[in-house]
């Protein structure tokens, strides 16, 4: 057994006597959780991205009403008029320190070594005399921005001459959010086996009665699932769509779902400080159907090679960049054709591919190295072990062999707005839709998986 294998399986039997309460501590056991989270990112990862950032401090500057994106991965805990975390690089060691944030969810979690007033800020910084100061200001990633204009302003004045030494976070930011230790990893499966089941259910006879249901029923269905069990959702409202040949129909809406309809669902859950990003598909049989169109399920086989290949391809590497170029290579060399987003060729014989696939975990878009064209920036991150990536395509498909006119696209990642909204002329298209999860060591890769045939719902 390999060393990242012993430990994911460590981390899954701890969830597994965590996740048993008594009456009323479920709670109690999610904080534990998280706590146990903290601990290990703070002692195995923290150390090593301040040393590869040349960081010597690093400070989150909040203040009641106006909490850090970071404040639950950090601990929590409540915050007054100003308040700080602070770490301070000692060699092997991260000194953690709390001015003016404080409470019993961060306190007894004992990740931290240092609880004080927020006016102990100047004293402190200059007894440790760091020569740079990470903070929290970034041009690409939202979830590393948390520093506001009159924070800053402020932090400034309270350092003197050491606010000079402030810069950006960014790229520690990421480095630390995007390395993952084990009890993450373990996490993240519970939340992504949380949205395969509820996403599987939701496109269902238990759900879905045709010329009856709505998509908004649906979406809502799948809403009162997260209330039960305690969860999120990592994009508010459940895109339920209809889609087809012109593309999508409607999204979430009073539409009524019909027999013959082509349905996709794009949704994540959040679980503790973990965020899926997931998209299952399915086709309402007409009656005497017993499968899907020859068309549709061509397109999903098709999208489910490119999947493969991008499974058993995507590795560690010094940028993303480098990952994606090896990646399309044996895309390229498997037989498919690279395009620009919804510019499919009219060879009926191709199949045209798209690829997107993006850092997740503490958002349904994460804060890392991302192989996607839309991240630009975080192409040139390093892709690490322990990241994890949303394995997310397009595959364009004739319907008809011997049509020449339009490609039906496999939908395998939420486009931008912008580029959900164009529409090459005289090019249909159906996109549905799949996701699964990479984990380098090891992989946790969530198939689509088969919902049992009924009378009235196949899923391809």
């Amino acid at each position: 057994m390999s060393r990242w294998n012993f430990h994911i399986l460590k981390a899954l039997l701890i969830a597994l006597l965590v996740a048993q309460p008594g009456a009323g501590q479920e709670a109690r056991a999610r904080w534990e959780r998280m706590c146990q989270i903290r601990a290990e990112k703070f002692d195995l990862v923290l150390p090593k991205a301040m040393h590869d950032n040349q960081l010597d401090m690093w400070i989150i500057v909040m203040r009641e009403g106006l909490l850090d994106p970071m404040w639950d991965a950090l601990g929590r805990g409540y915050v007054g008029d100003w308040a700080y975390y602070v770490f301070t690089a000692q060699g092997a060691r991260v000194e953690r320190s709390a001015l003016g944030v404080g409470g019993y969810m961060l306190e007894q979690c004992g990740v931290y070594d240092y609880f004080g007033s927020a006016g102990e800020l100047t004293d402190f910084v200059a007894e440790r005399n760091p020569d740079r100061i990470g903070v929290n200001i970034a041009e690409s990633i939202g979830g590393a921005d948390g520093l506001s204009h009159t924070s800053y302003l402020h932090l400034k004045e309270r350092l003197g001459p050491y606010g000079d030494r402030l810069v950006s976070a960014e790229r520690f930011v990421s480095d630390f959010r995007a390395t993952r230790v084990a009890s993450e990893i373990a996490a993240f499966a519970e939340a992504g086996e949380f949205s395969r089941e509820i996403a599987e259910r939701a496109l269902s006879n238990q759900v879905i009665t045709p010329s009856v249901t709505t998509l908004e029923d649906v979406a809502w269905w799948i809403l009162d699932q997260l209330l039960e069990r305690g969860l999120e959702s990592s994009f508010d409202m459940p895109s339920v769509y209809i889609t087809g040949p012109e593309g999508i129909v409607a999204t979430s809406s009073d539409r009524i779902i019909q027999r013959g309809d082509l349905l996709m669902i794009d949704w994540g859950v959040g679980f503790l400080d973990f965020y899926t990003d997931m998209k299952r598909i399915a086709y309402v049989l007409h009656e005497g159907e017993t499968k899907a169109p020859v068309g549709i399920q061509n397109a999903f086989d098709q999208a489910l090679k490119v999947r493969d290949v991008m499974k058993s391809t995507i590795k560690p590497a010094n940028t993303a960049q480098q990952a994606l170029d090896v990646t399309w290579e044996a895309i390229e060399a498997a037989g498919f054709n690279r395009i620009e987003f919804n510019q499919p060729s009219t060879d009926p014989a191709i199949t045209d591919v798209v690829l997107g696939p993006h850092s997740v975990g503490n958002w349904g878009h994460g804060f890392g190295p991302s192989l996607a064209f839309f991240n630009p920036t975080r192409l040139t991150y390093e892709l690490r072990p322990g990241t994890l990536i949303s394995v997310e395509l397009f595959a364009y498909t004739s319907p008809n062999p011997d049509a020449t006119s339009s490609k039906i696209a496999r939908y395998g990642r939420k486009a931008p707005a912008s580029a959900a909204a164009s529409r090459s002329p005289n090019r249909s298209r159906i996109r549905l839709s799949s996701w699964s999860s990479i984990s380098w060591a090891p992989r946790i890769i969530r198939t689509p998986a088969r919902i049992p045939d009924s009378q009235s719902m196949s899923v391809p």
